[in-house]
């Protein structure tokens, strides 16, 4: 690891213990991505492109935190594998840095080592800093009653409660340090995710092996036809890019939208 330098599969993991720190997150760089960061009190960040995608949704969060004066950047989708810190930290290229990283000479093309080693001289957030509302995060989507179904912006808000549900998540759908553990506590009857351009092995998908081995339908949309990190965005405009075998039994298909997807798992369609 590199000095000052601490590395992180997932946002939703940063906590106390990260605070005033420079962090390699394997996740995408969207707003809810970058709000935790934020909450979280690092000092600067490096996260995945996601593929840019859908109004450049996968590095949205960049500009938000620049905003709040922490430095931000993002590597290349196909430079290091979404979900993994430590290959963030070890092969990512930058592709994309904020107006408070570029003035700690971060650039494009740069590798992430020798930007951490330039954001080391980032000044961390004052304490209590606040910080904007990023809105809502987990919607109810109208059905028949017999099966819930649920927006969430990240798959780390689903619940014990919503077993058996279909859960149309923002998030990238990787495995999380590669490893099919915590991919999904719940088991829950269908979950959709982002692909986050496939990237680096196809890290974007992988988790769609690991909930069918579990008998859980799984699909990814393609990160040009929705925002990544919002669950509105994939379910109103998201576009079936992979389907597991448990999805195909339930005859879903690359190509079809999210919403025909839903109504079908819901006998709507």
């Amino acid at each position: 690891m590199s000095a000052g330098a601490r590395t992180v599969d997932s946002a939703t993991r940063l906590g106390n213990a990260d605070r005033g720190a420079v962090i390699a997150c394997g996740s995408h760089g969207g707003r809810y991505a970058a709000w935790l960061a934020a909450r979280a009190g690092v000092k600067a960040i490096v996260l995945n492109d996601a593929g840019v995608g859908r109004q450049d949704a996968g590095v949205a969060g960049l500009a938000w935190l620049g905003a709040l004066g922490i430095a931000a950047c993002a590597v290349d989708f196909r430079s290091a594998r979404i979900g993994d810190g430590a290959d963030t930290l070890e092969s990512g290229a930058l592709s994309t840095v904020n107006d408070v990283a570029a003035a700690l000479g971060c650039a494009a093309g740069m590798a992430c080592r020798d930007a951490v080693a330039r954001l080391a001289r980032a000044t961390a957030p004052a304490a209590g800093l606040a910080l904007p509302e990023v809105g809502e995060s987990r919607r109810a989507i109208p059905s028949t009653g017999h099966r819930a179904a649920w927006l969430l912006d990240s798959v780390s808000l689903v619940r014990a409660s919503d077993a058996h549900a279909i859960v149309v998540t923002g998030s990238h759908g990787a495995l999380l340090g590669g490893r099919p553990d915590h991919v999904l506590e719940t088991d829950v009857h269908a979950a959709i995710f982002n692909d986050a351009g496939g990237g680096k092995d196809g890290a974007g998908h992988s988790r769609l092996g690991a909930l069918d081995a579990r008998g859980i339908a799984a699909a990814t949309v393609d990160c040009e036809s929705a925002r990544i990190g919002e669950g509105r965005s994939t379910y109103e405009t998201g576009v079936l890019s992979r389907v597991n075998e448990a999805a195909r039994r339930l005859e879903l298909n690359e190509g079809m939208s999210c919403r025909e997807a839903v109504a079908r798992m819901l006998g709507l369609g």
